[in-house]
């Protein structure tokens, strides 16, 4: 055999057995002759030694042993010399002194070191295989497992059936841009990778199914980000006959066994709630993070008659001033003011006013315009101290809400308002806007995706075509302003499906094209329906406390959607294009 115990598996109960262990040289010194080496596999280190006075030949042998050879041993456990334990490892109190000695592979040099911490992500992505022996990336794997494995026994005791679904798909809008793949057998004709099993999990509640899941691969061609990848896994949901309320249970209890079991620890429920409009105006996100407070604060009516232009103008085109208060941060600098004030612009602001409170003093050219009663309401509801620090927006709703949503974080984080960095502050946003209008397109789309159910008592906005007033029932869960999910109730009607595609500019003929196979389908005694998504990515990220979600993924494609490990995306040869019936076009 080639062990009899793990590397994390021998205590000092063990002492006097013979055993044998296998796995990598994690390090190796030489103390005078004996030599020490950490010997480390999946499940830990152990340390064992080679004393050329029991065994010459296989201490001599044990002197060619470079970092990552792969080697076997026969020893004898004993315990440590008194004084030299390892508290910090659970096989501390013991060693293993080597009586055997096999080479089971060399290592060539290494291209960095598995035990330094190493800033170029691009090397470790290339060696993959290397940076996943590291101890944190182990841990990493391990959380996934875990959770995968939670998931699975957590649904089935709820009596979700596992049901995989199609990789290959029809190209259809549901908002990101998706990877096409041509088919060789029908020329000129494409397969989508799937976005998510969307249209797939509904179509399985009108068979009948009743209660779905599946941990799905999905694919977007969007640019990567810290927190985005091209290649997401999501925990999906679907189930007919099932209320909002029925969803929200269901997924509490989920991640409240997900966390216990990761974490260790109990996350409270039921979640708080917040609708979207409140989220909004007091958080300025639609994934508000609770872990602090400074919420935004509306002014509107406190400025409603005054003799500043800037305010006035916007108030009077209908628009809002509303401000937080940076407690304590009159310190900032001007290269951090500057910083903000980039912020808000790249958000859609025209600039960034404020106010500094030093000294007893009121510190900005904004000062002069207002009257001593605007001065008092906005020390009244601002809660003003000496030292803090007033920030405004001044535009429309949802510009102000978003620039000061986005400076309240960056706030947050240059004056550290996250004092516990183990907090878990989770809640659901709800009652989101069915639709959101690009000025740029000059249409409406889909907040969420196109199937998503209006909430009844605003149908008639929906006949009336005022499409910014349709409330959907749509839900997203939030853990510490990052949205792990996101789900909703489907429509199940035919009628109201087509006019929904109608208001988001599907015609009739493209619904026939795009979407002939649901409307046939809810044609047939669709039962009504509902689910969510969990991203696996997302969630581990917060899990294991990571800021890249490239470290929670086995092989990941880096910052530019590139495999380095497999040299991909690549070129492929000319007859196998010909065989696509494909030409490249040189730019």
């Amino acid at each position: 055999m080639y062990r009899t115990h793990h590397c994390n598996q021998l205590r000092g109960t063990d002492v006097g057995q013979t055993v044998v262990l296998a796995g990598w040289v994690a390090s190796h010194r030489d103390h005078g002759g004996v030599i020490f080496i950490d010997l480390r596999d999946r499940e830990g280190v152990t340390q064992i030694v080679f004393r050329p006075e029991d065994h010459p030949a296989v201490a001599n042998e044990a002197h060619t042993l470079h970092d990552e050879d792969v080697i076997r041993v026969t020893g004898k456990v004993t315990p440590r010399l008194e004084g030299t334990a390892n508290l910090k490892l659970p096989t501390g109190e013991i060693e293993v002194v080597v009586s055997e000695l096999d080479i089971l592979n060399h290592c060539a040099p290494l291209p960095f070191q598995l035990d330094a911490s190493l800033s170029n992500e691009d090397l470790r992505l290339t060696y993959r295989y290397l940076d996943l022996r590291r101890p944190f990336m182990v841990r990493q794997l391990r959380a996934r497992h875990i959770l995968n494995r939670t998931t699975r026994n957590y649904l089935d005791r709820e009596g979700y059936l596992e049901i995989e679904t199609p990789i290959l798909s029809k190209s259809t809008p549901e908002g990101a841009r998706e990877f096409l793949a041509p088919s060789r057998i029908m020329p000129g004709m494409f397969y989508a990778l799937a976005q998510s099993p969307q249209q797939y999990k509904q179509l399985l509640m009108v068979a009948g199914t009743e209660k779905y899941f599946q941990i799905a691969k999905c694919f977007r061609d969007e640019d990567p980000r810290a927190d985005r990848i091209t290649e997401l896994t999501q925990i999906d949901i679907e189930a007919s006959f099932i209320t909002q309320e029925d969803i929200v249970r269901l997924v509490e209890g989920l991640l409240k066994e997900i966390f216990a079991a990761t974490r260790e620890v109990t996350i409270p429920t039921p979640f708080p709630r917040l609708s979207y409009q409140e989220a909004m105006d007091r958080f300025g996100s639609d994934k508000p993070d609770l872990r602090f407070g400074t919420e935004l604060i509306d002014l509107s009516d406190s400025f409603r008659n005054t003799q500043f232009k800037v305010f006035r103008t916007a108030l009077d085109q209908n628009g809002v001033v509303k401000a937080i208060n940076a407690k304590g941060f009159a310190s900032i600098t001007t290269g951090q003011i500057e910083d903000l004030t980039n912020l808000a612009k790249q958000a859609g602001a025209k600039g960034l006013a404020f106010i500094k409170v030093e000294n007893g003093e009121w510190k900005s050219p904004i000062v002069k315009f207002f009257s001593e009663a605007e001065r008092e309401a906005l020390t009244r509801q601002m809660g003003i101290e000496e030292g803090d620090l007033i920030l405004f927006g001044v535009d429309s709703w949802d510009v102000v809400c978003t620039v000061l949503g986005r400076i309240r974080l960056k706030v947050a984080e240059l004056t550290g308002l996250v004092t516990d960095p183990d907090a878990l502050r989770f809640l659901w946003v709800t009652d989101f806007p069915l639709m959101s209008f690009d000025p740029a397109e000059n249409k409406w789309n889909a907040m969420h995706h196109p199937f998503t159910r209006p909430k009844t008592e605003d149908i008639p906005f929906l006949e009336q075509g005022d499409f910014g007033r349709v409330r959907a029932v749509a839900y997203d869960v939030v853990l510490n302003g990052v949205e792990i999910g996101g789900g909703s109730l489907r429509i199940h009607e035919p009628e109201l499906q087509q006019k929904i595609f109608s208001a988001l500019g599907i015609g009739p003929e493209q619904q026939r094209k795009l979407f002939q196979h649901l409307l046939s389908a809810f044609s047939f005694g669709a039962p009504p329906h509902g689910g969510i998504a969990l991203g696996i990515d997302r969630l581990l990220m917060l899990i294991t406390g990571t800021s890249n979600i490239r470290d929670v993924i086995a092989f990941p494609k880096n910052s530019r959607g590139q495999d380095l490990m497999m040299d991909a995306p690549t070129e492929v040869p000319e007859k196998q294009l010909r065989e696509l019936n494909l030409a490249i076009r040189k730019s």
